[in-house]
């Protein structure tokens, strides 16, 4: 495989900033497009540059020369055309939330498994430099026994019923479109939690505007997270060990920095270069997975996908939180 070809179903933003950073990667290129209307996807492929546009589906699943898919629909979009991707043969990156429910996921990692066909959630802050250096700091055992995480992602929406992220009929609110950064942040640091308490204001529509979350992990660690629509926050996140503390600079889910303090010791802040939305580095791990015939990535493991769901389906459980 010396070139990826992608499919893209989808779009939107998130499509289209992926889109140009995998015009980065001299080995990648997106070769085609599907929408759910011929107009849109014949706009994304005029503006980025793509071979082939397509206005259903299935039409683009099957296109023999479409290598991976990347499902960038809105959320409720995830499952159907993941599945279709799969049933089709095709190996699929998945915009976070992974799916809408835990139910949905457990089902396509079972389609997948069952297919033989490589499969990831596209959590694409997992991949960024900074964080990758966290993961070593950790397994290096820099930071000694970590005890707390804490992470906030916090933007401002004017209230508007028609945006997506106020609307219950597409997974609208804070928690799976923001929160899941948080929460996914805090499963790789210290896994599966073994509580969750979680409280909730809602917006005008029903969704939720501003959710808490404290996860409760063995050992007795703490995640402290916050997510919320309505305003601006600082969007910093730590990691704090017996020896030292990490804390990554605002917005910390993008590309960003960090900063290494050990216990009584000085600052030491990591700075990566950066190029591109930061998107591209997920797209460098799915080719690697590809051509070393993994069918999912060690970095992002299927099932803790899957786990993390059942976390946020736990939060809704709690704040009462339903989709039409």
């Amino acid at each position: 495989m010396d070139v990826v070809r992608w499919g893209v179903i989808g779009t939107g933003g998130i499509a289209a900033r992926f889109a140009e950073d995998v015009r980065l990667l001299p080995d990648q290129q997106v070769v085609a497009v599907g929408s759910r209307g011929q107009p849109t996807a014949d706009a994304f492929a005029a503006r980025l540059g793509v071979p082939r546009a397509y206005g259903l589906y299935d039409v683009l699943v099957a296109d023999p020369e479409v290598d991976v898919v990347y499902v960038a629909t809105p959320h409720p979009g995830h499952h159907p055309a993941a599945r279709q991707a799969l049933d089709a043969g095709r190996p699929v990156l998945c915009e976070k939330p992974f799916m809408m429910d835990v139910a949905e996921a457990a089902d396509l990692v079972a389609t997948a498994r069952a297919g033989g066909l490589f499969l990831m959630e596209a959590m694409w802050t997992r991949f960024l430099p900074h964080v990758v250096r966290l993961r070593e700091l950790l397994a290096a055992g820099e930071l000694g026994e970590v005890r707390t995480v804490v992470a906030d992602h916090a933007q401002w929406f004017a209230p508007d019923p028609e945006h997506r992220l106020f609307a219950p009929a597409l997974g609208g609110g804070a928690l799976l479109d923001l929160g899941v950064y948080p929460v996914s942040f805090a499963s790789m640091v210290l896994g599966t939690p073994t509580r969750v308490t979680a409280v909730s204001h809602p917006a005008f529509t029903g969704v939720d505007a501003q959710t808490s979350i404290l996860l409760e992990h063995a050992g007795g660690a703490h995640a402290v997270l916050t997510t919320t629509l309505e305003a601006e926050g600082s969007n910093q996140a730590a990691v704090v060990g017996t020896e030292a503390r990490v804390e990554l600079e605002s917005r910390w889910l993008r590309p960003s920095a960090l900063t290494l303090t050990r216990r009584g010791g000085v600052p030491e802040r990591y700075e990566p270069p950066h190029s591109g939305n930061g998107l591209r580095h997920q797209a460098v791990e799915v080719a690697r997975c590809l051509r070393a015939g993994l069918l999912e990535s060690p970095v992002l493991p299927l099932d803790e996908s899957v786990a993390v769901m059942g976390t946020l389906d736990e939060v809704r459980r709690q704040i009462g939180l339903a989709y039409d």
